[in-house]
C-alpha cells in the first residue's frame, strides 16, 4: 500500500507538536558554519558580478528539501533567507505544499520525485533530508545509490545535512507499541512491529477523520515501512558515495552520538569534483 496519500491530509494535524522551527534554526547554523549557500542578497547586492559568477552563485546558494513532504521545514528555511527547492515522491503531500506556498507567496520550487531517482535541473549548494526520510530507504544500496545522486548534484564543497533513526530506536523504544490519539476532528492508531532480522519497522496506521458535511467519521489505513541504520552503516555509506564526513550529532542533545542515540543528525561534504573557476 501506498505511503502518504490519505494520510497527507492529516498529516500535519498529527505534527503539530513537531518542533520544525528548532529545526530550521539549527539547519541554519549548520549552514552558515559548514556549508557554501548564502541566503539571498538584498537589491543593492545583486548583479554585482559577471553573468557566469551570478548563475554560479545561484547554484551553491540553492538549497533542496529532499524528502519535503507538506513543505513545513521547506517554508521555514526560505523564510530564513534561503533559495529553496522541495522534493517529494508523495503528489499529495506535495499538494499540501503547493497551498503553503500559495498562502505565503514564497517561490520555492518543488518536484515530485522518488529520492532514489533525483533529478535536478542544476547542482545546490546544499541537501538537507530530515524527519527520518532516509529510514524509508529498505536497503543499503538504496542508501548508496541515493547518496551518490546527492553528490552528484552537490555544487564542488556543497554540504549534505540527514538524519537518521537507529536501530536502537525501532528495537528498543518503539518497536512492537501501539500509540493512539484522540482529537475533536481525526484520531488515529499506530501499532508498530518491529522485523529484527531485517531491522525494519513496519507500522500500520488506523486513522479516522471527520467529514465536514456530514459529521461522520471516515476510517483509512496506512502501512509504512522503515529500516534502522547504525552510526558506522551510515558512515561507511556515506564514504563508499564519495562524500567526506565531517561530523555526527544525537538529534535530541546536539552531542557525540551514544549506543543509545535514538535519532542522528550527520553531515557530509561534496568532495570529488574540480572547483569550478
Amino acid at each position: 500500500m501506498e505511503a502518504y496519500t490519505d494520510f497527507a491530509g492529516v498529516y500535519d494535524t498529527f505534527m503539530d507538536n513537531t518542533p520544525y522551527q528548532e529545526w530550521a534554526d539549527f539547519l541554519t547554523e549548520l549552514i552558515e558554519k559548514y556549508g557554501i549557500s548564502k541566503k539571498r542578497q538584498g537589491a543593492d547586492e545583486a548583479g554585482s558580478g559577471s553573468i557566469q559568477e551570478e548563475i554560479l552563485n545561484s547554484e551553491k546558494n540553492l538549497v533542496l528539501d529532499l524528502g519535503c513532504g507538506t513543505g513545513t521545514l521547506t517554508e521555514l528555511l526560505y523564510q530564513k533567507g534561503f533559495d529553496m527547492v522541495g522534493v517529494d515522491s508523495s503528489e499529495d503531500m506535495l499538494n499540501v505544499a503547493f497551498a503553503k506556498r500559495e498562502d505565503s507567496g514564497s517561490e520555492i520550487l518543488y518536484l515530485c520525485q522518488d529520492m532514489r531517482e533525483l533529478d535536478l535541473y542544476s547542482t545546490v549548494g546544499t541537501v538537507v533530508c530530515v524527519c527520518d526520510s532516509i529510514n524509508y530507504l529498505l536497503e543499503a544500496d538504496e542508501v548508496e545509490d541515493t547518496f551518490k545522486l546527492v553528490n552528484n548534484f552537490l555544487y564542488p564543497g556543497g554540504i549534505f545535512v540527514f538524519d537518521f533513526n537507529t536501530v536502537y530506536k525501532y528495537e528498543q523504544v518503539i518497536g512492537d507499541t501501539t500509540i493512539a490519539e484522540n482529537r475533536e476532528e481525526c484520531s488515529f492508531i499506530w501499532e508498530n512491529f518491529y522485523h529484527e532480522k531485517e531491522q525494519i519497522n513496519e507500522y500500520d496506521l488506523t486513522i479516522f477523520v471527520k467529514e465536514t458535511e456530514s459529521g461522520l467519521f471516515r476510517r483509512f489505513t496506512e502501512t509504512h515501512f522503515q529500516r534502522g541504520y547504525s552510526l558506522e552503516e551510515m558512515e561507511s555509506l556515506v564514504k563508499k558515495a564519495g562524500m567526506e564526513m565531517v561530523l555526527a550529532l544525537d538529534a535530541d542533545t546536539h552531542k557525540a552520538p551514544t549506543k543509545e542515540s535514538q535519532r542522528i543528525y550527520m553531515l557530509a561534504r561534496e568532495c570529488l569534483k574540480e572547483k569550478k573557476k
